[in-house]
C-alpha cells in the first residue's frame, strides 16, 4: 500500500507539473494565434491549449469519440460558421470532458464541468454560440477558468473579438 501512495503522489506531482507547463507555455516558441492553439485569459490568469479543429460536419460528429485519453494541455475546438444553439453529448466518448461554450466574440458563456463518459444526455450550451472547447474533465475548475473568460484563436473575427489575434 505504501508504494501505491508514493506512486499516486508522483502521478499527482507530474500532473501538476504538466498543468503548470500548459499555463506557462504562452511564453514559449509558438506564435500567437496559430490555428492549432487556443489561448484563454481572465482574472484567474492565462492558459494555452494545443487543439485539433473540428470545423466540418464529419469532424464535429466524430469529436473525441473512442479515445482512451487526451494529454493535459490538449483539446478540441469545434468551430461553427454562424452563431447557433449548441448541444453536445458524450456518445462513445471515453474520457470525462469540460466543455467551454463560446460566443462569436470569443467569450466563454457556459462551462459544463466533467461531462460523464458514454452519457447520451444532451448538454445544452446555450444560444448564439460559435465554438466549443473540449478539455480534460476537471481542468477548468483546477485552472480557475470561468464564465467571461476570453478566448483567442484565428476563428474569431479580429474586428469583433474580445481578445483579437493582433494584440
Amino acid at each position: 500500500m505504501g508504494n501505491s501512495v508514493d506512486r499516486r503522489g508522483r502521478v499527482r506531482g507530474l500532473t501538476l507539473l504538466a498543468l503548470a507547463l500548459a499555463l506557462l507555455s504562452g511564453a514559449g516558441a509558438r506564435a500567437a494565434c496559430a490555428p492549432d492553439t487556443v489561448e484563454l485569459r481572465g482574472d484567474w490568469g492565462k492558459a494555452r491549449f494545443t487543439v485539433e479543429i473540428a470545423d466540418d460536419l464529419p469532424e464535429q460528429q466524430q469529436g473525441l469519440m473512442n479515445r482512451p485519453s487526451m494529454p493535459i494541455g490538449s483539446g478540441m475546438l469545434f468551430v461553427y460558421d454562424k452563431p447557433t444553439s449548441l448541444s453536445f453529448w458524450m456518445r462513445n466518448t471515453l474520457i470525462p470532458l469540460d466543455m467551454l461554450f463560446i460566443d462569436a466574440t470569443g467569450v466563454v458563456k457556459h462551462i459544463h464541468h466533467e461531462a460523464i463518459p458514454l452519457d447520451e444526455t444532451a448538454i445544452f450550451g446555450g444560444d448564439n454560440l460559435t465554438s466549443v472547447l473540449e478539455i480534460n474533465g476537471g481542468l477548468a475548475k483546477r485552472m480557475g477558468i470561468k464564465l467571461g473568460s476570453e478566448v483567442r484563436h484565428p476563428s474569431y473575427a479580429p474586428q469583433t473579438a474580445a481578445w483579437p489575434c493582433d494584440d
